[in-house]
């Protein structure tokens, strides 16, 4: 089967031939919480510690709160928890978050069942179990990475007999249709997961499509012995949505204009596509004394087709990070078509006790390389956010693009040591990374190799039986290259940029309650092209101050009687410091709000009824690195209804939600890309109806 063509997904026919094999009542799982204190987070040096030992904050998200959100994606987890935000999430494109105002880097901070993938690629989560966010700094889990944390996609395993069907409609004519099915004997288990969906949200020329294919199968070689291997195809076509911007000097108002129309809506415009092939393969080996070792490889293919009718700047009043006054921009046919990402990982994990010490001790190897053609970036015309304008294809290959290669070998090293109520952790990450880039035309080599040590080290202390006081350090690492160019006096250089992190936090949980408060200062170096006055018209590419990102997490899941009450938030100080350029010392980052707020209550009502409804709240966000434009705050309301009705061996979940109910309009982001400020709107109000059916 080709992955860039439709996958023949037969759902009513797969459907028909399990249903004869399945006869015992299968339940939908429970109604999931984020962060519940008895969960492990697999995506960190601590084996199957649970989350309210650690000395950190982690979050799990199991697949029944994503449904609840009608979400497919990644670009959903800033509705869940309050340390999470967009940042330049467009419709139809990769989601790209930040973490307590930190940039997830998509090349290094995403992992799929603990192995590093990239994340320039659509995900689908149609056979996730769960997705989990370690917040952070994180180079004792991931070496190289930005200090926002890692993301870790946790893909469905085999389970016991189960057939669930799942169908979905969304206001403006979006469908899904989804088959779950999975079988287990005493040695041998299986698990096929399909998906098919037709795309036509509320945004106008958005119309899509999506598919996905994945077969999970494990076998028990022995008592001691499991090896388990899955492979996933996806493919998702779609018209990517195009911001909003300035207009000359003012911050529009979101009222001024139809945001249902798409400004990446030329008649010629093509859709994004990314088409991705996965596969992994897992020994897990029970050895003896406790000590367990395992042993993982896996693979990403991932191939691209980017292309966009850009709306870029105005020419007309020579201002190019914004529209011009009167609501009129230039347009530029971009297209970068057969972009290929693929990654290989190895990865092998021993895991044991020596008296009090609970040791782990791990080997990574992987490799990456993107791979590309020469690409199109040309004027096109004009456009206006009113309607108009005059545009014409040109997608002559101008442009020159990038080709990378790049190998990283590291060494996991930690120990827990429990010593009465006080629990320590220590750890460190060596990691050797070899990194290369070239332009399509051969010009502007690039290639450098560096070595890493990552420690971390924490403690927690327990108070009471439900109540634990924790305290952590760690340290993060990033690159950065001086371009090989005539320009910069250091072409070619790499760059390395140390972050550090401090956290203290109280956590607690108990079967009626968990809750967890966390003060949090993460400094990261800034980088920046300075002039060299010995040279002039040259510059010098080097660390430049500092951004330094204080704040206060909360987190609450309250339960009672058929209901609860689940909640979090955070307050950041997010500053530049000590930049030469002292007009922005001080200054808050782009496109970070001040504050966020999540809830969620629900409740049960009478015949297998359940009601509840999610307040979305964020803070001012800065529009400019000078903070003279802002957005302002705004608050969504979403509801839903979920009705479980039992029918003989069968269980059917109908979920009835409203999204934005009061259809709120504001400016949901504003990022500043390439060079550009942006504006995305929330989406507005929309319903949407989906069933589950377990045979």
């Amino acid at each position: 089967m080709s992955s860039r063509s439709i996958f023949p997904l037969s759902l009513i026919a797969l459907a028909a031939a399990a249903g004869a094999q399945t006869a015992q009542t299968e339940q939908l799982p429970a109604v999931s919480v984020t962060g519940r204190s008895s969960a492990p987070v697999t995506v960190g040096s601590f084996g199957d510690t649970p989350n309210v030992r650690l000395p950190l904050q982690a979050l799990r998200v199991d697949a029944e709160r994503f449904k609840e959100l009608g979400s497919a994606g990644l670009a959903a987890l800033p509705q869940l928890d309050a340390s999470i935000s967009d940042s330049y999430n467009a419709m139809g494109y990769w989601a790209s978050l930040k973490v307590r105002g930190f940039d997830v880097d998509l090349r290094n901070n995403l992992r799929r069942d603990g192995l590093p993938v990239n994340g320039e690629t659509g995900y689908d989560l149609f056979n996730k179990a769960a997705v989990e966010v370690l917040k952070g700094a994180s180079g004792l889990q991931a070496g190289v990475s930005s200090p926002a944390g890692l993301i870790n996609l946790i893909t469905k395993r085999p389970d016991a007999k189960r057939l669930d069907l799942s169908l979905g409609w969304e206001q403006g004519g979006s469908w899904s249709a989804a088959i779950d099915w999975a079988d287990r004997s005493t040695e041998f288990g299986w698990r096929l997961n399909a998906s098919s969906q037709r795309l036509d949200p509320w945004l106008k020329g958005a119309r899509g499509k999506r598919q996905g294919l994945a077969l999970a199968a494990d076998w028990r070689l022995g008592a001691s012995t499991l090896l388990d291997a899955e492979v996933e195809l996806t493919h998702q076509s779609q018209p990517t949505q195009a911001g909003y911007s300035l207009l000359g000097n003012r911050l529009p108002a979101p009222t001024e204009f139809d945001l249902r129309r798409n400004l990446n809506s030329a008649a010629w415009g093509l859709p994004v596509v990314f088409d991705n092939r996965f596969a992994s393969l897992r020994l897990n080996q029970r050895l003896s004394a406790g000590w367990t070792l395992a042993l993982q490889a896996g693979l990403q293919r991932s191939t691209t087709d980017d292309r966009m009718v850009f709306p870029y700047g105005c020419s007309a009043e020579d201002v190019y990070d914004r529209y011009c006054s009167d609501g009129s921009f230039d347009l530029y046919d971009f297209r970068s078509e057969n972009e290929g990402r693929d990654t290989d990982s190895l990865r092998a994990t021993l895991e044991g006790r020596v008296g009090e010490h609970r040791l782990r001790a791990e080997l990574l190897s992987s490799r990456f390389t993107a791979s590309f053609q020469r690409q199109a970036y040309n004027w096109a015309g004009t456009g206006s956010v009113f309607g108009g304008g005059s545009t014409q294809a040109a997608p002559d290959l101008t442009d020159e693009n990038t080709n990378r290669r790049e190998r990283t070998q590291e060494i996991g090293l930690s120990d827990q040591l429990q010593l009465g109520d006080l629990e320590l952790f220590a750890g460190v990450r060596l990691s050797r990374v070899q990194r290369a880039a070239v332009r399509t035309d051969g010009s502007r080599a690039i290639e450098y190799s560096r070595r890493f040590a990552t420690p971390w080290l924490g403690a927690s202390w327990q108070l009471a039986p439900d109540l634990r006081l924790y305290a952590s350090t760690g340290q993060g690492l990033e690159t950065e290259v001086a371009p090989n160019r005539s320009a910069w006096v250091n072409r070619g250089e790499a760059l390395v940029l140390k972050s550090r992190q401090h956290e203290i936090g109280l956590k607690a949980g108990s079967q009626t309650v968990d809750w967890s408060i966390a003060s949090f200062e993460v400094t990261r170096p800034a980088w920046s092209d300075v002039a060299v006055p010995s040279a002039p018209g040259q510059v010098r590419r080097q660390a430049d101050g500092n951004a330094r990102h204080r704040g206060l997490e909360l987190q609450a899941d309250l339960k009672w009687s058929g209901g609860g009450l689940l909640g979090s938030a955070m307050w950041l100080q997010a500053r530049r410091e000590k930049g030469q350029d002292s007009s922005l010392n001080g200054k808050r980052p782009v496109n970070v709000p001040a504050q966020q707020v999540r809830l969620q209550v629900r409740q049960g009502l009478l015949g297998g009824l359940q009601a509840s409804a999610s307040l979305v709240h964020e803070g001012r966000r800065a529009v400019l690195p000078d903070n003279g434009i802002e957005l302002s705050g705004w608050t969504r309301l979403d509801t839903a209804l979920r009705w479980d009705v039992a029918s003989g061996s069968q269980l059917w979940r109908w979920r009835l939600g409203v999204d934005n109910v009061f259809d709120k309009k504001a400016w949901k982001e504003s990022p500043l890309q390439f060079g550009h400020v942006y504006l995305y709107p929330l989406a507005p109000r929309t319903a949407r109806l989906s069933l589950d059916l377990a045979l």
